[in-house]
């Protein structure tokens, strides 16, 4: 448990800081910017599919293949391709503003600061996902915290300081560029650029795909939802701001495992445990931060409870999905479940597409409760195909699953 709140810590900070700042630059120099949040949602996306690639993918191959560097290669051909990615949609911002349904006089500065910072955001995760794989979780703790607190600080004190969205923007851009300089140099050891991105994708090829499809959904999706108006763009903003952090941290349950899992010491039921106490902790605190900004905000109380009740029902899925996916991607088959996880975000897709302002969180819980049925049915059966030879699975307990 102490392993998965330290990875939950740092998604914790990563997550809270980019929530926190726009709440606060709303308040210093616009308060149209809080709506920054949900318009460059869905690249948050674009940097998992990176991430799911080149950190984890990468990191698993040190111990699947023999590759010693895999981390550090994949820290390599991850930035190249984040530059070529981003630069592509900062290049195209007035287009992705147009699209999204919004104002690109009053969005434009900080659309492209943020796609900066979620540049920044993908390397320092690919520098955190292989301090995880090491084992130096105190480490990646220290990096994680100072990475946020700078940025924090930066960009709110630049704030108050000039009141001024473009100098704000350029030199706390200027200050993040340089910190994330400085990680790269000081984490990555050494690059013989072996590369092999059939195995990196096929490791973690579960969590690429519900990355790309997430990207889907929420860029047709928001883009449908915010043509029915500010009431329900006020309401989906508030909604994905006290539930996006707690979503980002129940990546930490999917990150402990399969790190055990990798190394041949993975424990069914000890995860589960700590997984179910990790989400009761999480949906609390979606209560608790509900309170705390429904005076900020002020949303449609009937439209906001639909997205947060449902948000919370999906949470109490999670612990008994998401193991048991991990384990069957790199134990059983990684083509059946990837397979079974695009035909689940396939069904949330297409709902994105209904026209109603609720077509996400409806597609949301239809995806879920497929994954759900279909994750326990596979499970059965590689339970049964394997219970005869269950004491050679080291680490693994089939009794209670």
């Amino acid at each position: 448990m102490k392993r998965l709140l330290r990875v939950s810590f740092d998604i914790l900070i990563t997550s809270i800081v980019p929530i926190a700042s726009w709440f606060l630059l709303g308040i210093i120099l616009d308060n149209h910017l809080i709506n920054i949040f949900s318009l460059t949602y869905p690249l948050q996306c674009l940097m998992g599919m990176i991430i799911a690639i080149f950190g984890v993918g990468a990191n698993i191959s040190i111990y699947r293949d023999n590759n010693k560097n895999g981390g550090d290669n994949g820290i390599f051909y991850g930035i190249i391709f984040s530059i070529l990615v981003f630069g592509f949609i900062i290049f195209n911002n007035d287009n992705y503003i147009n699209f999204m349904n919004m104002d690109t006089k009053i969005y434009k500065i900080f659309c492209i600061y943020s796609m900066f910072q979620i540049f920044f955001h993908t390397v320092l995760e690919l520098i955190l996902t292989k301090l995880y794989y090491k084992e130096e979780n105190k480490k990646a703790n220290k990096i994680a915290v100072l990475f946020n607190s700078i940025n924090f600080v930066s960009l709110i004190g630049i704030a108050i300081i000039t009141k001024n969205q473009l100098i704000t923007a350029i030199i706390s851009g200027i200050l993040m560029f340089m910190m994330i300089v400085f990680l790269v140099i000081k984490n990555v050891e050494k690059i013989d650029f072996k590369i092999n991105l059939k195995n990196w994708f096929k490791y973690n090829s579960v969590a690429f795909s519900v990355s790309l499809m997430f990207f889907v959904i929420y860029f047709f999706g928001f883009s449908n939802s915010f043509e029915y108006g500010e009431k329900y763009m006020i309401a989906i903003t508030f909604a994905t701001l006290v539930t996006d952090m707690q979503w980002d941290i129940t990546d930490a349950v999917k990150t402990v495992a399969k790190v055990d899992i990798a190394k041949k010491k993975f424990n069914y039921n000890e995860h589960l445990r700590n997984a179910i106490k990790l989400y009761m902790l999480l949906i609390l605190s979606v209560l608790l931060m509900s309170l705390i900004l429904y005076p900020f905000y002020k949303p449609d109380l009937k439209i906001v409870s639909i997205f947060i009740s449902l948000h919370i029902l999906d949470f109490m899925f999670g612990p008994f999905i998401e193991i048991k996916i991990c384990f069957l991607q790199l134990e059983d088959s990684a083509l059946k479940m990837t397979t079974n996880m695009i035909i689940a975000y396939l069904i949330r897709t297409a709902a994105s597409f209904i026209p109603t302002p609720f077509c996400t969180i409806i597609g949301q819980m239809c995806s879920t409760s497929y994954e759900f049925i279909c994750t326990k049915i596979n499970y059965r059966k590689y339970k049964l195909k394997n219970i005869s030879t269950s004491n050679n699975l080291v680490g693994v307990d089939l009794k209670n699953i």
